[in-house]
């Protein structure tokens, strides 16, 4: 026992800086909205300008001046942390000033990523200018030892312990008790009411990102006595420091600060663990302890979609859909065919690394710019795939071409495991799991000698097909032609592979999945296993890469999967054009290791500061150009060959529904007891009603009365008690895209579409799923025809005013030929006008047979077009009838009069508010 407690007690050390880490994470969170992955790399600056100072040597950071200054003496401890925590502050400063300032109205993830691109710069500039060797720096804390049981441990973890546990307390009493702390915590709840009170929150988070800089750095100058100086390790610390931020959900200082504390301390005991007993991994189990807390974490607090108003909008660019793939592609094979053969030794070899590394980043491709799930593993998954080439050629005998295929299959198992967490969380959070993920395997696997074969690494026979040899080759021969083609051939056929991914509903549906998750569900959408079969074929990808790899290095090694590497990779395809394809082949050229680096190593003699350059422009790309580099290039095509749908000639009607229409007298949609509560507070309280086919049944109630929560209720995006049963079928208990599939469609309050696509393609989406025999091309031309916005076809849906994008979000509901169809607000932003004719569109629509269930402030329309009306206040009904009967109903006079129903006129003209359409905005008319 004594040994397991002396362990965690050195675990400390770590777990000290972990939670320094983890507080400067969540000021700057609180200020900014930043969680700021290169918040080690500023420990780091720090950690090394104070190793420098005490050998009385100045950093200098900055290309082509001298890498340090000679100060004629090594400063002693108190001056060389003053200065280091200064620097500190400085670069955090600057970092705010020049990136998350004219960021501060981006999104989360946006910034997060910007963020990863200061992490790559500034851990790239540490690594040249002060080199990649271990610095050892004296000691801080004397080196006292205490006696734990019949073990001596070191005074100093704990010392550094506690003097970060009383630093973060000093900060969360500062931040509870202070104007200043108080001041923190209004800006990061609204910055337009700091302003109103007087305040700037400019300040607020220039004091904050001072503080926090100066926190990490401490946490690094601390440290660095404990653990040897090296660029890679220091940065390596956010994982554990961000596993211990989630805990503390980015905003309690004392949750973050234990959990990174105790991070720490079981990291240390799960390394004891290893020499105890045999079963043991001999490697990575303390970077499983970050991954499994954050894992647990995540599940547990994670939901399988955004609830209501937490919906991510937009963060990548448009992904373009290719209009023509085959030409295209023959010239680029042309050209890439007479390079190989036009060069021969380091440029061919540059050459083959960029086919290669295109490969990989047609995989991110996939997984991050169609699906938006921002993956930091698709390099760690090549690797797998290249120890897995080992296994299945070394081991299991299987030949080319089938043992890298099922290298890329086991890769693939290992990407759906990679997935599985973005069932129940997105945006920054899975980011988060994907990199905690790559550096667990990394050491459990890449670094582990019982796993990869041992110093000389895991061997990998050439491929041969049919008694041709198509490896790489040695020596002169070095690099072959025919390996050249091969990795030609995987590229052509991964990218004619993703372009019809892209053309094909499945990626039509991860674009949707992409833009919005509640609105995809609703179109039909399997969210999860949209997600899953992308992760799935980004891995393969992935792994194909890490085959064509594995062939090229002629055996698997860490060095060529690293986790960094891997970072920088996903910040050369970010800043190619992370959502083209074009801008994956660009990525390829422009890797590390590729063509465009050895141009630019040859020639301007900067390979050195490559990773420089890429984090540089990852910031630059993030803040100014999220398209990437590949959305400035002209686009090969024919414009006069497309033609778009909506321009095909089709009558401007929609035929008969062919969802569950039973006869009049039958209700197609029944609603009982429906009920729904948030803790202690009732939204909905047995609500009941029927819609019948081709009847229109108004929804209608004050403000908060409950209606689209009903809706939510209805649709499963809300869970309730009670029944809905569509045609007799019972739906209670399935999800919402179930409930789609079933006939049940819908429209959002927030309208809610893909603002990256099309108009075309977001009605395409629930066209997709139409039960409707007419094929989908003509039915979407049929639905935009219908509600008079053919012209829009071809328009981004991103472009397009109120009316117009409330037009196509009803136009993607009745394309997917609903037996109910359920508008929340489908009037909102029209004026009076568009509302007439967008009434005339509604009762045309219900004579083919469908129901439709209208929710709507704006009376006059509701009024003029519904069979029946239902009246919800405070989440009940109050009354149901006709329009006539509602006109003069006394309780719901009450509800939105707010005065007695004894008091109240009933002549119509007492009550307009029942009759006028209230803040009706004027837009063009559509």
């Amino acid at each position: 026992m004594t040994d397991h407690l002396s362990f965690l007690v050195l675990g400390l050390g770590n777990g000290a800086v972990y939670a320094a880490l983890g507080l400067a994470l969540v000021m700057t969170f609180k200020s900014s909205g930043v969680v700021n992955f290169a918040t080690g790399a500023v420990a780091l600056y720090a950690a090394y300008t104070y190793a420098l100072l005490r050998k009385g040597e100045l950093m200098v950071p900055i290309p082509g001046l001298p890498e340090t200054i000679e100060l004629g003496g090594p400063l002693g401890v108190a001056p060389a942390m003053a200065i280091s925590l200064v620097a500190a502050a400085v670069l955090g400063v600057l970092c705010y000033a020049l990136v998350f300032r004219p960021m501060r109205t981006a999104s989360v993830i946006a910034k997060a990523v910007a963020s990863i691109g200061l992490m790559i710069v500034i851990q790239a500039v540490i690594a040249q200018r002060a080199g990649t060797g271990l610095i050892s720096v004296p000691p801080i804390f004397a080196l006292d030892m205490f006696a734990l049981g019949d073990r001596t441990v070191p005074a100093d973890r704990v010392w550094l312990a506690a003097s970060v546990v009383a630093l973060s307390a000093v900060a969360a009493l500062g931040f509870r008790f202070t104007r200043f702390g108080v001041a923190t915590e209004a800006a990061a709840e609204s910055e337009k009411g700091t302003y109103l009170t007087g305040l700037s929150p400019d300040r607020i988070a220039f004091a904050n990102w001072t503080l926090s800089s100066m926190v990490a750095g401490l946490g690094g100058i601390l440290i660095a006595p404990l653990v040897a100086l090296n660029p890679v390790a220091y940065s390596l610390f956010i994982v554990p420091a961000l596993a211990a931020t989630l805990v503390g959900n980015f905003g309690s200082i004392w949750l973050t600060v234990t959990a990174g504390v105790v991070i720490g301390a079981l990291q240390a005991e799960a390394t004891n663990l290893q020499g105890l007993y045999d079963w043991w991994p001999r490697a990575g189990t303390a970077e499983a302890i970050s991954l499994l807390l954050i894992l647990g974490f995540l599940v547990v607090k994670g939901r399988p979609l955004p609830d209501r108003g937490s919906v991510l909008r937009r963060t990548l660019g448009r992904a373009p859909r290719p209009d023509r793939v085959l030409a295209p592609a023959a010239v680029a094979l042309a050209v890439a065919v007479v390079a190989l053969l036009a060069t021969s030794g380091s440029y061919r070899a540059a050459l083959v690394s960029s086919i290669i590394f295109a490969v990989l980043a047609l995989s991110q491709v996939v997984v991050t710019g169609y699906a938006g799930q921002v993956s930091l593993a698709q390099l760690t998954l090549a690797g797998v795939a290249a120890y897995a080439l080992s296994v299945s050629n070394q081991h299991l005998g299987i030949p080319f071409p089938f043992a890298p295929v099922v290298a890329a299959l086991f890769a693939t198992v290992v990407g759906v495991v990679v997935g599985l967490p973005a069932l129940r969380v997105r945006g920054l959070p899975l980011t988060v799991v994907t990199l905690a993920l790559a550096v667990f395997v990394e050491a459990f696997w890449f670094r582990n000698p019982s796993l990869n074969g041992g110093v000389q690494g895991a061997p990998i026979d050439a491929p041969r097909l049919f008694g041709i040899d198509l490896g790489i080759g040695t020596g002169e021969a070095y690099p072959r032609l025919a390996f050249g083609l091969l990795c030609l051939v995987v590229l052509t056929a991964v990218g004619l592979a993703v372009a019809w991914l892209r053309r094909s509903s499945l990626g039509t549906d991860m674009l949707a999945v992409r833009a919005n998750e509640r609105s995809a569900a609703a179109a039909g959408i399997d969210v999860s296993r949209t997600k899953l079969v992308t992760f799935a074929i980004g891995a393969f990808l992935a792994g194909l890469a890490g085959g064509l790899l594995g062939y090229q290095q002629t055996l698997a090694t860490p060095e060529p999967f690293t986790v960094f590497l891997g970072i920088s990779l996903f910040a050369v395809v970010y800043v190619a054009g992370i959502t083209s394809i074009t801008g994956g082949i660009l990525a390829g050229v422009m890797a590390p290791g590729g063509i465009v680096y050895l141009l630019v190593d040859r020639f301007l003699h900067v390979g050195d500061y490559y990773s420089v350059i890429s984090g540089i422009l990852l910031v630059v790309t993030v803040m100014a150009n999220p398209d990437g580099i590949a959305s400035k290039l002209p686009r090969i095509g024919w414009p006069a060959l497309r033609r778009s749908a909506a321009t095909d000639d089709i009558a401007a009607e929609l035929p008969p529904a062919t969802g569950a229409v039973g006869d009049g007298g039958e209700p197609v949609l029944a609603v009982r007891g429906i009920t729904v509560g948030y803790g202690a507070v009732r939204a909905a309280t047995d609500v009941g009603f029927d819609v019948r086919p081709g009847e229109i049944v108004g929804l209608i109630g004050p403000n908060g009365a409950g209606k689209t929560t009903v809706i939510d209720a209805i649709t499963g995006f809300a869970a309730a008690t009670g029944s809905v049963a569509l045609a007799g079928d019972e739906l209670s208990g399935r999800p919402p895209h179930a409930r789609s599939r079933a006939g049940l469609g819908r429209s959002f309050q927030d309208v809610e579409l893909y603002d990256d696509l099309t108009v075309a393609e977001n009605v395409r989406v629930g066209a997709a799923r139409s039960r409707s025999a007419e094929p989908v091309a003509a039915r979407v031309a049929r639905t935009l025809a219908v509600l008079g916005i053919a012209d829009l076809a071809d328009r981004e849906a991103g472009l397009l005013s109120q009316g117009q994008r409330q037009l196509v979000s009803m136009a993607r509901v009745l394309a997917a030929d609903p037996a109910v169809a359920l508008l929340d607000e489908p009037a909102a932003g029209l004026d009076s006008a568009e509302s007439r004719r967008l009434g005339e569109k509604l009762r045309a629509v219900a004579a083919r047979g469908t129901g439709i269930l209208l929710v709507d402030h704006d009376m006059e329309l509701v009024l003029s077009v519904c069979d029946r009306v239902i009246v919800l206040d405070l989440g009940a009904v109050i009354a149901t009838g006709t329009p006539a009967q509602i006109r003069a109903h006394p309780e719901v006079l009450r509800a939105y009069l707010g005065v007695p129903a004894d008091t109240v006129d009933l002549d119509h003209e007492a009550v307009p508010e029942l009759h006028a359409r209230p803040h009706a905005t004027q837009e063009a008319p559509l």
